[in-house]
């Protein structure tokens, strides 16, 4: 195991562990650190002006701190007390995974963290949004619960095949815009291809609708009145400048609503719009309103059809509680409705979540078909029989029938035997001899073997993934993609020395360190670097040093002569180093 686990985490699924990485605490440099907290330092002072009441004790609640980036263990001792965990993956995982982390109460934490060159912000998910963003809001109980109910929710949600591909196209522009060195034409043409996916995606699928709900809220979400709102989306909580920018009356604020989930965003760009909920609670409101549209809920014809559409391992469950999982390749149908069902490949069926004894992948392994509905002409259904109605129509062991379908479906076969479910209705008779037909086109051979025919009047869900995680293999689906690694030549790792020398100095650990030597090198050999001359600053307005503080305010002054696009991040270092009030 590369992770500490806990009982919360003793909970997931082999499935889920495949994502989890080890967080390597170590391997965070000082400039890390440094940008942690200049990052910390600035959201604070502002957030606590404009963040939801929950984020500043949230902080708190969930073990960050301002100096220091997050030790995960550590989070977890303290997230455990109010029922969650937090995990380390790589970048983007898929959202089916990410929302399923989050029905098991963990939080997914991208444990990379941003490059000082991406202060501000960074399209990779890192620690500071992760951590800083998402953490402290689930210390509130009623978003909590939002959020592990989302989670639930939305990794039963359809996909479709061109979801999975836009997935792997914002994964790998997060990647290689996050790694030095990108060149921009290699941006450029990772944003064109996101932007062409997002244009013909088709109609929204399932999960394409609820991600754009979770973006809405989770991510950029804000709470209160359109006038005066306050932030709880960890995108906006996690950075210092689009948390700034989304409180001008240059986003327009627009109350939420279910029309959420049909507002499409763009992650390459700054949000011309935010949704204003009025408070945790009416969340989960339009949370169970959308679900109310989902093939969960709905299933029918429809939510098979978004199974056959998605390619993708799914499960449907018909009236009887039988479930059918694999990849849906086929429905026929009757005035508007299924009356036969078609996996092809590995199949299972399961009852109640559980997966029926002999009717695994390895019993069903080229697919499975069957009819749904009642028989022509009788008005009970096969699973509202008792044993004598079963008997009165030759649906008992050893009889040979034949059954005809509304809708064409017709078996022919010998009744070899019935499976029952908890309440004594039967989902699942067996036939040999058995040949399947819809009109003159033959769906069964009595060569094939035993037919197993599902019995259901209709179909009541239709849901991605199996409905035994047990019953398939899925540990296969991390991204192949991995998050690239800040190269240190000796240059690098000079620099991080430099910053670790005043870190040490600031916390105590060395205090013979020079800091005039220290700015002396950083004037000399790493003159575009503004951050560490900004610590240097704090910590000459701490010991009240005041020809050092001016001497350090004069590179300052020159830093932002020749890179003027960071003059905003250095005075408003100095502001806090002065114990001002930054203006946004």
């Amino acid at each position: 195991m590369s992770y500490e686990s806990n009982p919360i985490l003793d909970r997931l699924p082999k499935h889920l562990r495949q994502y989890i990485k080890p967080q390597d605490y170590e391997d965070y440099s000082p400039v890390d650190q440094a940008v942690w907290r200049y990052v910390m330092r600035k959201n604070t002072d502002y957030l606590s002006r404009v963040a939801h009441p929950s984020y500043l004790p949230g902080l708190a609640k969930t073990g960050i701190t301002v100096d220091r980036i997050p030790n995960m263990y550590g989070m977890n001792r303290i997230l455990k007390e109010i029922g969650w965990a937090a995990v380390a993956v790589d970048g983007f995982i898929p959202p089916a995974a990410f929302m399923e982390f989050q029905a098991y109460n963990v939080l997914v934490i991208a444990s990379d963290i941003r490059q000082l060159d991406h202060i501000e912000y960074t399209p990779a998910p890192d620690i500071i949004h992760e951590g800083a963003g998402h953490a402290p809001i689930i210390a509130n109980p009623e978003y909590a619960e939002y959020l592990r109910r989302f989670g639930e929710i939305g990794c039963k949600a359809i996909s479709s095949a061109k979801d999975y591909e836009l997935y792997e196209a914002v994964r790998h522009l997060s990647i290689i815009k996050e790694a030095p060195g990108t060149l921009p034409e290699a941006i450029r043409q990772a944003e064109e291809k996101i932007e062409y996916l997002q244009e013909n995606m088709g109609p929204p699928s399932e999960m394409a609708l609820i991600r754009n709900l979770h973006w809405w809220t989770v991510e950029y979400g804000l709470i209160g009145t359109l006038d005066s709102p306050r932030i709880y989306g960890a995108g906006l909580l996690s950075s210092i400048g689009e948390s700034s920018w989304c409180m001008t009356g240059q986003v327009r604020k627009i109350p939420y609503s279910i029309e959420a989930a049909h507002t499409p965003f763009d992650i390459t760009k700054p949000q011309p719009q935010l949704f204003v909920t009025p408070d945790f609670a009416y969340l989960s409101q339009v949370l169970e309103e959308f679900a109310n549209t989902m093939g969960l809920r709905k299933g029918g014809l429809k939510g098979l059809e978004k199974l056959i559409e998605s390619r993708a391992l799914g499960t449907v469950e018909l009236s009887t509680g039988l479930q059918v999982s694999g990849v849906f390749s086929r429905a026929i149908s009757h005035e508007g409705k299924p009356v036969y069902l078609q996996t092809s490949g590995p199949t299972a069926l399961a009852y109640r979540e559980k997966e029926l004894i002999g009717h695994g992948t390895a019993s069903h392994p080229d697919g499975f078909g069957s009819p749904v509905g009642k028989l022509k002409g009788i008005n009970l259904a096969i699973e509202d029989m008792s044993p004598r109605d079963l008997k009165a129509y030759n649906i008992y062991e050893g009889e040979k029938v034949t059954l005809e379908f509304v809708g064409g479906i017709t078996i022919e076969g010998r009744i070899v035997t019935g499976t029952r479910n908890l309440r004594g209705e039967i989902i699942l008779i067996t036939f040999e001899d058995c040949r399947v037909r819809h009109g003159d086109e033959v769906l069964f051979e009595p060569q094939w073997g035993l037919y197993n025919m599902a019995v259901g009047q209709h179909i009541r869900s239709a849901f991605n993934g199996p409905a035994d995680l047990g019953s398939f293999d899925l540990v296969s689906h991390v991204p192949e993609e991995k998050t690239i690694k800040v190269g240190k030549d000796p240059a690098r790792q000079t620099l991080e020395q430099l910053y670790g020398q005043v870190r040490d100095f600031r916390e105590g650990t060395n205090t013979t360190i020079s800091r005039n030597k220290v700015l002396k090198v950083l004037r000399e050999e790493f003159p575009r670097d503004w951050l560490l001359a900004v610590e240097l600053y704090e910590l000459a307005k701490g010991e009240k040093d005041r020809d050092f503080a001016a001497e350090i305010l004069e590179h300052l002054e020159q830093v932002k002569q020749n890179r003027p696009e960071v003059g905003h991040l250095i005075d408003d270092g100095i502001a806090l180093a002065r114990g001002e009030t930054v203006t946004y």
